[in-house]
């Protein structure tokens, strides 16, 4: 049996920089155990916007409510990025959205077609193929956003961490990962720009519209395990204004602001 990781070239670090100019200082690390604490603890040190630290081997990257997600050396994108955005603290739970957007529409200018399940994933099909996770950090220069991407690029069946995720390889997309980083940071900088000119309102940038028209949560029966330990069970039907899911029970709409849904099959 041939071994994958013979056929996983390291990233090109000095071709994604050339590609990107000066809108990002980016940076790759061979080994770490989450992108997302190398960059925070550098934001607290004062490191500017723009920063991307990228792992080609990622041991203990961290998940929504403190998941561990491990990647195998060269087969994913896992990748943080520092910003800092001026808008009001009502608009902060748009970061993920926007970055599910961004990553969302960089699959689709690479050849995958991607939708989004409400909040935090990315699909092919119903089946996650990349993770996000958007961490509020206090510095002394103000908040920072540290936003984390983990995208499954050439991982093979047996190496995904669960029946319900996939790869851009399984999928039948076969990309070339550094082209990939270098479409998905132009695509988060045009989306973050526009979301900052409209001083960080959803509907007049337009990313209302677009998280709205590319998620699959939508128009599905779900159930939403909530933080608490609860659950509510209905039919998802919009996206509010602060971001939050609005679930459609006989009692009458909730607007959910976090949680854990499942996308509910017939019959379950």
């Amino acid at each position: 049996m041939s071994d994958p990781q013979a056929a996983r070239p390291p990233l090109d670090l000095a071709r994604a920089r050339q590609a990107l100019g000066t809108a990002y200082d980016v940076e790759v690390v061979e080994t770490a155990t989450s992108t997302n604490a190398l960059v925070a603890a550098r934001a607290r040190d004062g490191a500017g916007e723009g920063l991307v630290v990228v792992a080609e081997h990622q041991t203990a990257g961290r998940g929504r409510l403190d998941r561990i997600w491990t990647t195998p050396p060269r087969a994913a994108l896992t990748l943080s990025v520092l910003l800092r955005p001026r808008v009001e603290p009502a608009d902060w739970p748009w970061l993920p959205l926007l970055t599910g957007v961004a990553v969302a529409r960089a699959l689709e200018e690479s050849g995958a077609s991607a939708g989004l399940k409400w909040p935090n994933d990315v699909l092919i099909g119903d089946v996650k193929v990349a993770g996000l996770l958007v961490e509020r950090i206090e510095t002394g220069s103000g908040p920072t956003a540290v936003v984390g991407v983990g995208l499954n690029v050439s991982t093979t069946r047996a190496e995904l961490p669960a029946a319900g995720a996939t790869s851009l390889a399984e999928a039948g997309t076969e990309m070339d990962r550094t082209d990939l980083l270098v479409t998905i940071l132009r695509s988060l900088r045009r989306e973050y720009d526009a979301w900052l000119a409209a001083a960080g309102s959803p509907l007049e940038s337009g990313l209302h519209a677009a998280y709205s028209s590319l998620c699959t949560t939508l128009g599905r029966t779900v159930r939403v395990d909530l933080p608490a330990g609860a659950a509510l069970t209905g039919v998802a039907v919009a996206i509010a204004p602060g971001g939050g899911l609005v679930v459609d029970r006989p009692s009458g709409p909730v607007t959910v602001g976090a949680g854990d849904v499942v996308h509910v099959r017939p019959g379950q």
